[in-house]
């Protein structure tokens, strides 16, 4: 979880490999940022039809979350029977267990601890695990009054692509529009947790009382989020 206000960039939605190979930076310069390469979107469900299915919105939240310290509160919660949901931007966490592009080295506010643990206890890996962010209970909003809890399981939409991921996370009570390393660049987002992230056109669409078991398994969360899709846009 993070506090820090960023410029965010919008990722290319799919970047060719190189062709050629890359020139050397110059001693002293940053080096050149990886590609991003998504997966192709996750399960039958097309990212259209999540999208129709939230195209208004009943505000559950009594107040607005702001994208980043600093920014203007403009985004709600918003709801049906089923789930809840918000548009916003994209910041990258990259907190649980460090790794190689996780670390107290890549990110300035690495923590090695998430809110929520996997079965044998230890922390989420962020850079393995798509998981998403959910900001802390407020006067604004309690997500776990609205069935959300550790291991829901949500489908995060940016451009065409769908992935499942879990919550995973707990943030600042008045910001939201965060999620793991793993999650944005499986939707073609720069993970970078100094300089990566999207600045607006991701959907975080949370279904009420469904959870992956464990909250590790990736698997587990697709297949889960995939019925709970289907429903929600009445394919079941």
């Amino acid at each position: 979880m993070r506090v820090q206000s960023l410029t965010l960039v919008v990722a290319s939605a799919a970047l060719l490999a190189p062709t050629t190979t890359p020139t050397a930076a110059a001693p002293g310069s940053a080096p050149p940022r990886p590609q991003v390469r998504p997966v192709p979107s996750e399960g039958a469900v097309p990212a259209a039809d999540l999208l129709a299915r939230v195209r208004d919105c009943a505000p559950v939240s009594k107040g607005h979350y702001r994208s980043d310290a600093g920014a203007r509160a403009d985004i709600p919660v918003c709801g049906t029977d089923d789930a809840v949901f918000w548009k916003a931007d994209m910041d990258i966490d990259c907190d649980g267990r460090p790794g190689t592009r996780c670390n107290g080295r890549t990110d300035p506010y690495f923590s090695q601890h998430t809110a929520y643990q996997q079965s044998d206890g230890r922390d989420l890996d962020a850079e393995t695990l798509p998981y998403i962010v959910v900001p802390l209970p407020s006067r604004i909003w309690d997500h776990g009054d609205h069935g959300v809890r550790a291991g829901t399981v949500a489908a995060v939409v940016y451009d065409d692509r769908v992935q499942y991921a879990v919550v995973g996370d707990r943030g600042p009570s008045g910001i939201i529009g965060e999620a793991s390393y793993a999650t944005a660049e499986a939707l073609g987002i720069d993970p970078d947790p100094r300089r990566g992230g999207t600045a607006s056109g991701v959907t975080y669409i949370v279904f009420k009382d469904t959870v992956a078991n464990p909250i590790e398994s990736h698997a587990a969360a697709v297949d889960v989020g995939e019925r709970a899709a289907r429903a929600f846009v009445g394919g079941e």
